[in-house]
């Protein structure tokens, strides 16, 4: 087993219509504003930026994104990252009774080289620490689209 490979998926039921959560997660460069663990996201061009994040735990990770599909009819948004993680990540937003479904799967090597030295150890701790931060997010994305 590879220790520094993890495969997450997040489900975010939201009372809000698909378009609207699409709308929101294809603009990466405002996802500071609604999720606290996104602190800088910085554009390099029209598909690919730098971004910074850091959850509870005193570490931050940055890895450049680049935006590999974009396709509003199926509600897919999908990027490479490369930095101190490599690998992909997806939104799919699709209908859920009257509001949407947001589901967030992503496959990523950690090559971090702090984060590579306690990866036995520290494994449990780094996906307690995803999945707060997918909590959090959430809660974030649904106070900024009932603001919107």
């Amino acid at each position: 087993m590879d220790w520094n490979h993890y495969r997450f998926r997040s489900l975010w039921p939201l009372p809000v219509p698909p378009a609207a959560v699409y709308e929101a997660l294809e603009r990466p460069e405002d996802y500071p504003r609604w999720w606290r663990q996104v602190r800088e996201v910085t554009r390099l061009d029209d598909t690919s930026g730098v971004v910074r994040i850091r959850s509870v735990l005193p570490y931050d990770m940055t890895f450049t994104a680049r935006e590999v599909r974009r396709d509003p009819g199926a509600g897919v948004l999908q990027i490479a990252v490369s930095g101190d993680i490599e690998g992909w990540a997806r939104w799919t937003v699709t209908p859920r009774g009257t509001g949407s479904l947001a589901r967030y799967d992503q496959v990523v090597t950690v090559t971090k080289p702090l984060l590579r030295r306690f990866a036995v150890p520290g494994r449990p701790v780094f996906r307690a620490n995803h999945a707060l931060m997918m909590r959090s997010g959430r809660r974030g994305l649904l106070r900024h689209l009932r603001t919107v």
